[in-house]
């Protein structure tokens, strides 16, 4: 029994690791606004300026941890993951008493939402796999092939009932599911949804506009920036002393970008005409 259930709940291990590993980096590596990483759980344990690296430690021991549940027998191996997620257990639950403000992280900024009892029930039900996993000693390709060995077995049928199981709990106990399904059915119209400055800057840069004026440029930085609504405007000095102004609009997979040359009095040269949409989604 122990070994089927280690064989079902191992890729549980494994795919919730990578994916909160791999939202870890994403909200790591974009451009969020000041202080926002401070409202996530594995930054919010350590300083501002370190914050940054902290999402990417945690990200980085997660990818670790799945390379030695596929491929090591150790079993020093296998109690890492247990060490994690009874750890991971108790920081929560301190964040759920202390500072209950703040979101978990599990999954970067999608995890944002003030941490409950069904995040803590969530790791509290993982530490448990990754327990049962431990004493049985189960390695990934062991498991993979018992569980493509024999696939009319009355084994197979009962680790998968096992596996539909503990993905089930798992759903059931992510308030991440929720909360993303309700800004994708209450998107925040365009003027109000937020948009990194940064995110912008890459639409623009990936147009024709840019193309056709960036030889005129002095600079790739801009040298100022505002927000309109839904759009997003940069300034850039030119070379014959005036200035060329982007527009990028902020919706949509290929949004206008529009461009107009102005005088150093503000006096426009060209008005703001619209370009070729950027060539590439973002």
């Amino acid at each position: 029994m122990v070994s089927t259930i280690a064989v079902a709940v191992l890729p549980i291990l494994v795919v919730m690791l990578a994916l909160g590993g791999g939202a870890k980096l994403a909200t790591a590596g974009s451009d969020t606004e000041p202080g926002a990483l401070g409202r996530l759980g594995p930054a919010v344990l350590v300083p501002d300026r370190f914050r940054k690296s902290a999402m990417i430690a945690c990200a980085a021991g997660e990818f670790a941890l799945i390379v030695m549940l596929l491929f090591s027998d150790h079993p020093a191996a296998r109690w890492l993951p247990v060490a994690f997620f009874s750890v991971s257990t108790y920081v929560l639950w301190d964040l759920h008493r202390r500072r209950p403000d703040v979101g978990c992280g599990c999954f970067g900024e999608v995890s944002a939402a003030p941490v409950g009892l069904r995040s803590i029930g969530r790791v509290v039900l993982l530490t448990a796999m990754a327990v049962v996993v431990a004493l049985d000693g189960v390695t990934g390709f062991d498991a993979l092939s018992s569980a493509l060995s024999t696939p009319l077995s009355g084994r197979s049928w009962e680790t998968a009932a096992w596996l539909g199981g503990g993905v089930a709990l798992l759903l059931l106990l992510s308030p991440e599911i929720e909360e993303t399904v309700a800004r994708l059915r209450y998107r925040a119209p365009c003027e109000q949804r937020p948009l990194p400055a940064g995110r912008a800057l890459s639409r623009l840069r990936a147009s024709t506009a840019w193309r056709s004026h960036a030889s005129m440029l002095e600079s790739d930085e801009p040298a100022d920036m505002w927000r309109e609504l839904c759009w997003r405007f940069f300034v850039f000095p030119a070379h014959n002393g005036t200035d060329v102004v982007f527009a990028v609009y902020l919706s949509g997979r290929r949004p206008a970008v529009r461009v107009a040359i102005v005088n150093p009095d503000g006096r426009p040269l060209t008005t703001l005409r619209e370009s070729m949409p950027v060539s590439a989604s973002r």
